[in-house]
C-alpha cells in the first residue's frame, strides 16, 4: 500500500531544518510527513524502541517510519542490525525483513555525516557558497562523498573556511536549510543518499 503519511526520526535539528525543505520535492503534496528530532544519535538510539512501541498501536496501513542515524565511527552492518533487532523488539516490520514489501520501518544510515550528501552535490554547494573551489570532487580525498575520512563535517567546515564563510563556525542549521533549497536528488552522488531517497519515493509511489 502506498504511504500516505510518514514519521521521520532523526539525530538533530540540522537534519530536520534540511529534510523539512527536501521532503515537498520527493513526493506530492498529498503526502504529509512529520520529523522528530532528538538530542544527538545516543539520545535518539536510547528512546527508539519506547517510540517505535507506540507507533505500533496507532501506525495505519498507510504510514511509515524512518529512522536516520550517523554512521560516525561504528561499523555500518553491526549498526544496522542494531536498529533492525529494535524494530523487530517493537513487532514492526523493516524494509530488510519484507524484501521491500509492506514494511512499516526502514532505516537509514547517513555515512558518514549529513555533509557527506552536501559532498555529493558540489553544485548545490557552491551555487550558495560562490567562493570555494568547484574542483572538490575531483579531489581523491573528496571523490567519494561518502568515504571521507577524519570528519566529514569538519572538512566540510573547512573548506567553506577556506572560502571566506564561517569564520568562526559552521552554523549547521543554516547550512542545511540553505543548501537543501538546491541540492538535486537526482544529481546527487552520495550512496547513503541515493538509499535514503529511493526508499521514501518506493514508499510514496
Amino acid at each position: 500500500m502506498t504511504a500516505q503519511h510518514i514519521e521521520f526520526l532523526v539525530e538533530e535539528p540540522s537534519v530536520e531544518a534540511f529534510l523539512g525543505i527536501l521532503l515537498p520535492r520527493l513526493f506530492s503534496d498529498e503526502h504529509t510527513f512529520v520529523i522528530h528530532a532528538f538530542q544527538g544519535k545516543s539520545d535518539l538510539l536510547k528512546k527508539l524502541g519506547a517510540r517505535l512501541r507506540g507507533y505500533r498501536h496507532w501506525l495505519p496501513p498507510n504510514g511509515r517510519i524512518v529512522v536516520m542515524v550517523d554512521r560516525d565511527d561504528e561499523d555500518c552492518h553491526v549498526l544496522k542490525q542494531k536498529l533492525e533487532e529494535i524494530a523487530d523488539s517493537s513487532d514492526l516490520r523493516t524494509r530488510s525483513q519484507t524484501g521491500g514489501a509492506s514494511w512499516q520501518v526502514v532505516n537509514r544510515i547517513v555515512i558518514e555525516e549529513l555533509e557527506a550528501w552536501y559532498f555529493g552535490d558540489w553544485e548545490a554547494v557552491r551555487h550558495v557558497y560562490p567562493g570555494i573551489s568547484k574542483t572538490i570532487p575531483q579531489q581523491a580525498k573528496y571523490r567519494n562523498p561518502d568515504a571521507i575520512s577524519g570528519g566529514t563535517w569538519e572538512a566540510f567546515e573547512r573548506i567553506l573556511q577556506k572560502g571566506g564563510y564561517f569564520k568562526t563556525g559552521l552554523r549547521k542549521i543554516e547550512v542545511a536549510q540553505a543548501i537543501a533549497e538546491h541540492l538535486d536528488p537526482v544529481r546527487n552522488e552520495s550512496h547513503s543518499f541515493a538509499k535514503f531517497r529511493d526508499a521514501v519515493i518506493e514508499a510514496t509511489s
